[in-house]
């Protein structure tokens, strides 16, 4: 099969582009729901957990939205790039990096309120998804990996996705760094991904 071609498995990733965009549209367009309810925020998790969840739909503006469906079309030609065999190994990973990512960022802070440092922020957005995913895939590149938590993936390496997703990580990592954009979204994201990958 064309790598450029229709995969009976797409729905995974048009399902996730399609809930973005709705949830964009309920709180950004026509502003059914305030998106501030559904932010990632540290000292509401304990009693709002849904937030773990809710946090990756909501998107700061549209660019924010469109890069990060961007980000969704990158991995799909990534996975099909590498030979996937999976029906749902986009969507498990969703699902297993919201805790992980969080379980992350938890560790993170932690360490800083040993020190007696408490942040105060929000978090939104899927970036940390796509990061988990190029981690993920940028080891993948290299090695192969032929199952993920016991199911047959069958990714094989490949040299063109290992420069690709090279670039792609190295760009934004620097771009991590500019105003208004979580390095710490980003960072615990590409680690998450590179342990999902040796697990």
């Amino acid at each position: 099969m064309a790598i450029n071609s229709i995969s009976k498995n797409d729905w995974q990733y048009i399902l996730s582009a399609s809930l973005l965009i709705i949830v964009f549209i309920i709180t950004d367009l026509i502003r059914v729901f305030d998106k501030q309810f559904l932010y990632f925020v540290p000292r509401l998790i304990s009693v709002q957990p849904y937030r773990i969840f809710t946090s990756i739909l909501v998107h700061a503006d549209l660019n924010h939205l469109l890069s990060n469906l961007g980000g969704i079309i990158i991995t799909r030609y990534f996975l099909m790039r590498l030979g996937i065999e999976s029906k749902f190994f986009y969507l498990k990973f969703i699902f297993i990096c919201s805790f992980l990512n969080f379980f992350i960022i938890w560790v993170y802070e932690k360490i800083l309120s040993y020190f007696n440092i408490f942040p105060n922020y929000a978090a939104l957005g899927f970036s940390g998804i796509i990061y988990a995913l190029y981690g993920f895939l940028l080891l993948t590149s290299f090695f192969g990996k032929k199952y993920f938590l016991g199911k047959e993936i069958g990714f094989k390496s490949n040299y063109e996705v290992q420069k690709m997703s090279m670039t792609i990580c190295l760009i934004g990592l620097i771009f991590s760094f500019l105003p208004g954009i979580s390095l710490l979204g980003h960072l615990s994201g590409f680690i998450a991904g590179c342990f999902l990958f040796l697990i």
